[in-house]
């Protein structure tokens, strides 16, 4: 399967997985919200740091609302690897929770 059509199906699987997902993950997990979120806490996401935080908000201005999560791989410096470490604390929706810097384990 070539790049471009395993990175179809990922969106199309995420984002039926994500459609109807709250600014809260089921288990109560903290998010932060893509559309209103500021730079410091854009940045509290795994593997965010200033220039992508900056790239996130540039590309907001540029072309509005995400409406889904998934295009946050339209930004430059977010992968399909990237994407999934931080997918479980994004939402398109509703407050920033996220409070903390996420830690994620290495191995």
């Amino acid at each position: 399967m070539q790049r471009k059509e395993r990175t179809l199906i990922t969106f199309i699987v995420l984002s039926a997985c994500l459609a109807a997902t709250p600014a809260m993950a089921a288990d109560g997990q903290a998010t932060v919200n893509i559309n209103t979120a500021s730079a410091e806490q854009l940045m509290l996401l795994p593997r965010i740091g200033p220039s992508v935080a900056q790239k996130i908000l540039e590309f907001r201005e540029k072309n509005g609302r995400f409406k889904a999560a998934e295009d946050l791989m339209l930004v430059q410096g977010i992968g399909e690897r990237t994407f999934e470490l931080i997918m479980p604390h994004i939402a398109v929706t509703g407050e920033t929770t996220l409070t903390e810097k996420v830690k994620i384990e290495k191995g």
